[in-house]
């Protein structure tokens, strides 16, 4: 469980801890379509992901963006999340080292409602997904 952050002890500008993913491995990408039940042959054949312009096989946005629901609540407790927000914006390939990092961009006073910009990068610093999302957080006494 994350250690409890409080509305006031955190400011605009501020940033969540990044995660740092080990690589994606093939493994990792059939076990998730096994999970997801999105079985598509671009995720696990790199001739099909060739076929498709993509140069081989490729992760599923979804499991990248797990990896960001994975880094807020590594930081923050799930029921404090109220939204979350992505857009995919690059392809993760086998190998792909993914860190996820965010800032706070909004304090609420009033609803002790933060919002913060997340992105997800690779280890060339190539975007995969960004976005935002908010959080009501607890306020002291």
């Amino acid at each position: 469980m994350p250690e409890q952050i409080y509305y006031e002890d955190v400011n605009i500008g501020d940033q969540m801890p990044s995660l740092v993913k080990d690589p994606v491995q093939r493994v990792q990408m059939v076990k998730y379509a096994g999970a997801s039940g999105d079985f598509h042959p671009a995720h696990t054949d790199d001739l099909v992901g060739k076929q498709l312009g993509m140069g081989g096989r490729f992760a599923h946005g979804m499991l990248i963006m797990g990896f960001t629901g994975e880094a807020i609540t590594n930081w923050i407790s799930k029921k404090y999340l109220k939204k979350l927000g992505v857009k995919f914006v690059g392809v993760t390939k086998p190998e792909d080292i993914i860190t996820v990092s965010a800032n706070i961009v909004g304090k609420d006073d009033k609803t002790s409602m933060i919002t913060c910009d997340i992105f997800a990068k690779d280890q060339k610093d190539e975007i995969k997904i960004k976005g935002t999302f908010s959080a009501q957080l607890p306020v002291r006494g």
